[in-house]
């Protein structure tokens, strides 16, 4: 492999036999950009890597390359250090719950537990529409007491207050991934992960490796992605829903590291369980996305990372039709990658369209994860800056990127 991003890619450029003027039309980039890359003027982004990968047939090699390009720069800007005292106590807080508060712990009864549960849907419901600021103080609030309860009651209700802190901590560490807290989102998915084990079950013990997955798959991480969706496969039970969004989670995975028959075994593997398994929510709320399609949408998703952007672009369009107004979260998340779809695919006055459509939920959900591919979009939108639609939404688009 060559020593570089930028000298593997013209080595792949010439050994395909194209001409930098024709690549740079072919993905939709300047010649002067791909000169830049080409000559390390200029670190790769992942989402070029891809495209390249997939015009020049490189199996991969692109892709790869930019993933150790980008994982040396932040070995070289990382500075060692202690976690700050926010971090070490929001870690310690998710590991030890409320065990140190005093007083007396009521017993209760199946009523209130289901009061209980019915006060986390409700948070849970708010969480698809707003800001994770709105929701994260009180869902912790919440999550402490349930846990502390669970101690103070005997069984079967202390099980079934175990498994609801347990689900709450998982939706508590999506939430702070969200909000961009990776470092929380950690922990409190490995405390779901304890505390469903203290109860006996393993779907949520199983579940909080799909997500940790999520976290690797936001950080541009291929191989973390699919590992860690494998392990959740090894602990689920074959068949679950569960056991499908491992799967989902793996080909999202392939995806991302150019893998398209690993992409597409995977996602087949995700089909068998996901449409086959009834939803269990007898006792804890349903684990995953509530979309009525989870895996279509991932399909539309992961072509984007395959280079395959006008059938991403029609495919999570046909899907986001499907999705409720008031879940702005995932219209959100796959509205903005439809747009960075179109903008990839060269139709630019398609892109700002769909984003224009998709930018109200964008601002309304003030999502960490999203911004990720919005400032993607921005990037691949700021070329064309001159062109009348680009200039009408590149305001608004600038002003939700900064928001946070």
């Amino acid at each position: 492999m060559a020593g570089t991003f930028g000298t593997l890619l013209r080595e792949c450029r010439a050994a395909a036999g194209i001409s930098m003027g024709e690549l740079a039309k072919r993905v939709n980039y300047s010649k002067s950009y791909i000169s830049k890359i080409e000559n390390d003027l200029k670190p790769p982004n992942a989402m070029l890597a891809r495209i390249c990968d997939r015009v020049l047939d490189a199996g991969g090699a692109l892709i790869e390359s930019a993933h150790e390009t980008r994982a040396r720069a932040m070995a070289a800007a990382k500075t060692p250090g202690a976690l700050d005292r926010r971090q070490m106590l929001a870690g310690a807080g998710a590991v030890l719950g409320i065990a140190l508060a005093g007083g007396s712990r009521p017993i209760l009864d199946d009523q209130v537990v289901t009061g209980l549960r019915a006060s986390f849907e409700h948070l849970r419901t708010l969480g698809m529409q707003t800001s994770p600021a709105v929701v994260l103080e009180s869902l912790v609030t919440q999550t402490h007491t349930v846990h502390a309860l669970a101690r103070g009651n005997p069984e079967p209700v202390r099980s079934r207050l175990l498994l609801l802190a347990a689900r709450m901590s998982e939706y508590t560490g999506w939430l702070s991934q969200e909000a961009g807290n990776d470092q929380d989102a950690l922990s409190w998915t490995r405390h779901a992960s304890e505390l469903a084990r203290a109860a006996g079950d393993r779907e949520i013990a199983s579940y909080a490796y799909v997500r940790e997955a999520g976290l690797a798959l936001y950080r541009h991480d291929p191989i973390g992605t699919i590992g860690l969706a494998r392990q959740a496969q090894k602990l689920g039970r074959e068949g679950s829903r569960t056991f499908g969004l491992a799967a989902r989670r793996e080909a999202q995975g392939h995806a991302l590291a150019g893998d398209r028959d690993g992409f597409e075994r995977a996602l087949d593997r995700a089909a068998g369980s996901v449409y086959s398994s009834a939803v269990d929510a007898k006792d804890y709320p349903v684990l995953g996305s509530t979309a009525a399609d989870p895996l279509t949408l991932a399909r539309g998703w992961s072509l984007a990372d395959l280079g395959m952007t006008g059938e991403a672009a029609t495919i999570l369009g046909e899907e986001l039709s499907r999705v409720p107004a008031i879940n702005r979260r995932t219209r959100a998340r796959f509205g903005v990658r439809r747009s960075l779809a179109h903008a990839l695919d060269g139709e630019i006055d398609e892109s700002c369209r769909t984003l224009t459509e998709t930018i109200g939920d964008v601002a309304q959900v003030d999502s960490a994860t999203v911004r990720t591919d919005l400032r993607e979009l921005a990037r691949c939108l700021s070329r064309w800056r001159g062109h009348h639609t680009v200039r009408e939404i590149y305001p608004e688009l600038s002003r939700v990127l900064h928001q946070h």
